[in-house]
């Protein structure tokens, strides 16, 4: 098991905001970071399930002949912002602030995709989606949004660690050549 630290939130002053006021895109609750270590299972899948192959390979196309230090540059910074994405997504969800959700499902499944990670990008599309009250064609409400939101955040964890583990294994193999 691998274990990672991710800032957790104590809300204050949530109280007395009606399910308009967490939906609405001006009220901000206020938060205060909290410590709490969270647990990733660091099963690889099928690299095909995992990784678009294709959009991978385009970012490696940009690497020099010799060495793949630009890709494993932008992967690396990928690594970064997306453990202070969750760690952002953490309070939001403490907060209950569905907006701050949608953003960021929507601001990590763009790094995501732009380095081909199928399932993360997949899972952050319907964080997205689900934190500006929908689901398909459905109207949530904001108890539904939020307890559908709830169990995609360890899974989209998770699929990232299993990324992170396929991607820093393929760069390691590369260094090996």
């Amino acid at each position: 098991m691998r274990h990672t630290t991710f800032g957790r939130a104590k809300v204050i002053g949530e109280k007395g905001l009606s399910e308009r006021e967490l939906c609405d895109p001006l009220v901000k609750p206020v938060v205060t970071p909290v410590a709490e270590s969270e647990e990733a299972d660091n099963r690889v899948l099928n690299a095909d399930e995992l990784i678009d192959m294709n959009t991978f390979d385009q970012l490696l196309d940009m690497d020099d002949e010799d060495d793949h230090e630009f890709s494993h540059s932008i992967v690396l910074d990928y690594f970064k912002q997306a453990e202070t994405t969750f760690e952002d997504m953490d309070i939001a969800l403490e907060a209950k602030n569905l907006r701050e959700l949608s953003r960021l499902g929507h601001f990590l499944k763009g790094s995501s995709a732009a380095i081909g990670l199928r399932k993360v990008k997949a899972t952050c599309e319907k964080i997205q989606n689900i934190g500006n009250c929908k689901d398909g064609e459905n109207v949530l409400t904001v108890k539904d949004a939020l307890s559908r939101i709830i169990p995609l955040l360890p899974q989209v964890k998770a699929e990232y660690f299993e990324a992170e583990e396929y991607l820093k294994t393929f760069y390691e193999e590369q260094e090996g050549r």
